[in-house]
């Protein structure tokens, strides 16, 4: 009777053992903060996230992709405490109830640049005409799919009238980032997208801005989810991007602050 009432304890304490054990992974799960933020910053959040997550307190979970492609995951039901992406999407976003009416943040802005492979010649973009004739003489040109520059690069082939002839050149990628990797590694000849996607890529470098006629900015905004398990915490990290402490860092890749 005494061996079996003993087993019967070892076997409850085991159980709550096991119960405080999933409870205490649970609580720690949720005292980070699910970030889901565009490709347009992710070399600024990486550059600022062991600040911000002292100055919160809290671990930060980062996802990163196309805005495009979070605001599909947000739609589709996405769990989110914090996102950033383009301005128009944090408003679209917010009229769908997915994030908290009110807490929308401008951060900052990125032009539209070129990349070309590092130590490359460096063609002429500096003007309408040396920029229609550097798209004209490229083997190869690449871009995202789903990247928010997309719509501001092909209006600018239509502008310059070579829609038709570069076409045949171009290559979309969906995979992020995967633009950058083509020129790195001598798959194509120029990359376009913001200039904050450019400059923290090893083996390309920026070539320029596209030509004051063509340039575009691209901002980007930060919202809290509507379904945040803590948003206050949520603010917190929206607050540390706009304040004084993130500026130099939004400056130093390739983005002006907002």
């Amino acid at each position: 009777m005494k061996t079996r009432y003993s087993m019967v304890t070892a076997v409850v304490a085991v159980t709550v053992g096991f119960i405080f054990l999933s409870a205490r992974g649970a609580a720690a799960q949720s005292d980070h903060v699910n970030a889901l933020v565009s490709n347009g910053v992710k070399a600024v959040m990486e550059a600022l996230r062991p600040q911000c997550e002292r100055a919160i307190g809290h671990p930060i979970d980062m996802q990163f992709n196309t805005s495009v492609a979070l605001k599909q995951k947000i739609e589709a039901g996405d769990g989110f405490d914090v996102t950033i992406l383009t301005s128009e999407l944090i408003d679209d976003l917010t009229k769908q109830g997915k994030i908290e009416a009110g807490s929308r943040v401008d951060l900052a802005r990125s032009g539209i640049g070129v990349g070309i492979r590092t130590g490359a010649p460096k063609p002429d973009i500096g003007t309408s005409g040396a920029m229609k004739q550097t798209l004209l003489n490229a083997k190869t040109i690449t871009y995202a799919q789903e990247g928010a520059s997309r719509v501001y690069i092909e209006k600018m082939f239509e502008s310059l009238g070579i829609a038709d002839q570069v076409k045949s050149k171009i290559i979309l990628e969906m995979k992020p980032g995967q633009p950058q990797i083509n020129v790195a590694e001598g798959k194509a000849d120029l990359v376009m997208t913001l200039v904050s996607e450019i400059l923290p890529v090893h083996g390309i470098e920026l070539l320029g801005p596209l030509p004051a006629d063509f340039q575009h900015y691209v901002s980007m905004a930060g919202g809290v989810g509507a379904n945040a398990h803590d948003p206050q915490t949520a603010k917190a990290v929206l607050k540390f991007l706009s304040g004084p402490k993130a500026a130099p860092v939004f400056k130093a890749k390739g983005m002006e602050p907002l």
